[in-house]
């Protein structure tokens, strides 16, 4: 950040009073810049017990698997950001059963919750983001042609969960998933 979003004049990065975190702060009229983490929503669909996957038609990651999802908006609410994404990815409807799993990755300072969900008619299809579409069984899921670590995660943790309705959480800081564009 160069400059301050109020004003328009330079900011600097220093330690405000009280705090213990250099943040950006204006020359001018003072305003705290606070940088916050992103936060990622996204589904698992299922039909008839297959899980939705997309290929990434745009980068980065392009041509590599993913599940539907993306940054939440603002004024929206976790569960309908992980409609829309699905509904943006995949032109699918989706019924949301519950979260499925939560987890941060602080190295690129975001958040994910992965929602399970029904298709809601078994229709999906490509978009503008996938050039691809497809329903795998846990046991054709492509491992190493994923896009990233936290599809990898959150595909192990409903694939590994002997209740698939199941919450879990934890981060992506494991020795167990191959690399991506996230670590």
């Amino acid at each position: 950040m160069k400059y301050c979003s109020s004003c328009g004049s330079p900011v600097s990065q220093k330690i405000p009073e009280g705090d213990n975190r250099p943040r950006h702060i204006c020359d001018n009229c003072g305003t705290i810049h606070y940088q916050n983490p992103k936060v990622v929503v996204g589904s698992i669909p299922i039909w008839e017990d297959k899980i939705l996957l997309c290929k990434r038609a745009i980068e980065p990651r392009k041509g590599y698997w993913t599940l539907p999802a993306g940054f939440l908006e603002n004024r929206e609410t976790v569960e309908e950001g992980a409609i829309r994404e699905t509904g943006e990815e995949a032109n699918a409807q989706i019924n949301i059963l519950g979260l499925q799993c939560i987890y941060s990755i602080p190295q690129i300072s975001q958040i994910y919750m992965f929602f399970l969900a029904d298709l809601v008619d078994g229709k999906f299809s490509e978009s503008s983001e996938s050039e691809e579409v497809k329903l795998f069984s846990t046991s054709e899921i492509p491992w190493e042609e994923l896009a990233f670590n936290s599809v990898y995660y959150a595909l192990r943790q409903y694939v590994d969960s002997p209740d698939k309705n199941s919450f879990h959480l934890g981060n992506t800081r494991r020795k167990n998933h191959p690399p991506s564009k996230e670590s």
